[in-house]
């Protein structure tokens, strides 16, 4: 479940950043870039691919933000330990109050 969720994630981020390279790059020159006043010295290759990683960190942020707004209740309050496992005084042990 959690290798799906992660593609829930990293999959439309990656679509999105994909999209965001082709619309900023079709605007915008590399080569005219500056950062703090001075000229970027990455080749274009490298600023595209430094922006590609940028965008789909930033989308996988949203997209990871909104999996867990999604969540239910009982999916963040669920034990991960078997109810037999569970330490001493746990208020989720086997005839418990929850």
């Amino acid at each position: 479940m959690k290798l799906q969720k992660l593609m829930w994630v990293a999959w439309p981020a990656f679509l999105v950043a994909g999209l965001l390279e082709m619309l900023v790059f079709a605007m915008v020159d590399p080569q005219d870039l500056h950062w703090f006043g001075q000229p970027v010295e990455l080749s274009r290759q490298g600023v595209y691919t430094i922006a590609f990683f940028v965008f789909w960190a930033i989308t996988m942020l949203s997209s990871a933000l909104t999996t867990l707004l999604a969540m239910s209740p009982f999916e963040i309050n669920q034990c991960p330990l078997p109810a037999s496992e569970r330490p001493e005084g746990c208020p989720k042990q086997e005839g418990g109050c929850c």
